[in-house]
């Protein structure tokens, strides 16, 4: 027996017991990020980078000069794993700030959700001032969409490899982890307590999204279903749909269609770009 079945049959039989003890569990770990170091060809960009501290605690690398992208990676995830996404928007005259998410890095905290994301998000650009535009990966995507009901302001934004419903995530996970109804029950209401947020308000479907897009998702991502994108592309009236037969849920960051795409949508805008010598 693999330990996932493992795990998978103890919370069967516990969460029948106790549902409300095992959702316990389950909420701690879905909010406590471990940390990963950096893979080796992260490691060039890393030297390279400007830490910085934002007020609130929140720490950041910067790299290059020009009109201000903000980067949000996603769960568990690092500035870094923007790299070639990053060099390109340096190449093409811009400033990137990629943010350490709240629990992540050196920013503050043990616990982060999408919501305290957003929440940066917002700390971040109140600080680094006007933002050209706003790309997140993954729950950093999410956070993104969030930070913008909430009035986060920049002139495009990008969601990559993004949930479009937190609720679905989160009954996706209890039912990956074999947690039965009221177990899976209790863990959702939980987690609702602890965001501070109806989970029904985390859904693009209920969002207003009145600026330019671009959505970004790999058809064999195994974390987020395509379908997410889809979702996200529905409610999302000014976006442009870029689906990738291949690139899973992190592969897809260094596709060229990507950084192509991201590249053209700043472009569009109509603040004029220093081009670097």
């Amino acid at each position: 027996m693999n330990s996932l079945s493992w795990i998978r049959g103890i919370n069967a039989t516990v969460g029948r017991l106790a549902p409300n003890r095992v959702a316990g569990q389950m909420r701690q770990a879905f909010m406590s990020p471990r940390t990963l170091p950096p893979r080796d060809w992260e490691l060039p960009l890393l030297a390279r980078a400007e830490r910085i501290t934002l007020r609130f605690g929140l720490s950041a690398l910067r790299w290059g000069q020009g009109p201000t992208v903000l980067l949000m990676h996603g769960w568990e995830g690092r500035p870094t794993q923007f790299a070639h996404l990053i060099e390109a928007l340096v190449a093409a005259g811009y400033c990137a700030v990629a943010l350490e998410g709240p629990a992540h890095g050196r920013s503050r905290g043990n616990k982060a959700n999408v919501v305290s994301f957003a929440h940066a998000l917002l700390e971040a650009a109140g600080e680094l001032g006007p933002l050209h535009g706003v790309i997140g990966h993954s729950m950093g995507g999410a956070s993104t969409l969030l930070a913008l009901q909430w009035g986060l302001r920049t002139e495009v934004a990008v969601s990559i490899a993004a949930p479009a419903r937190l609720l679905e995530v989160l009954r996706g996970m209890a039912r990956h982890l074999g947690l039965p109804a009221r177990a899976r029950a209790a863990f959702i209401r939980q987690v609702e307590r602890e965001v501070g947020v109806p989970i029904s308000r985390l859904d693009v479907a209920v969002y207003q999204l009145e600026l330019p897009g671009f959505i970004v998702h790999a058809e064999d991502d195994p974390l987020v279903a395509v379908s997410e994108a889809r979702l996200i592309h529905q409610a999302w009236f000014d976006s442009q749909l870029l689906l990738l037969p291949q690139g899973g849920h992190m592969r897809v960051l260094s596709d060229p269609q990507l950084v192509d795409g991201v590249l053209a949508l700043l472009q569009r805008s109509a603040r004029p770009v220093r081009q670097s010598a």
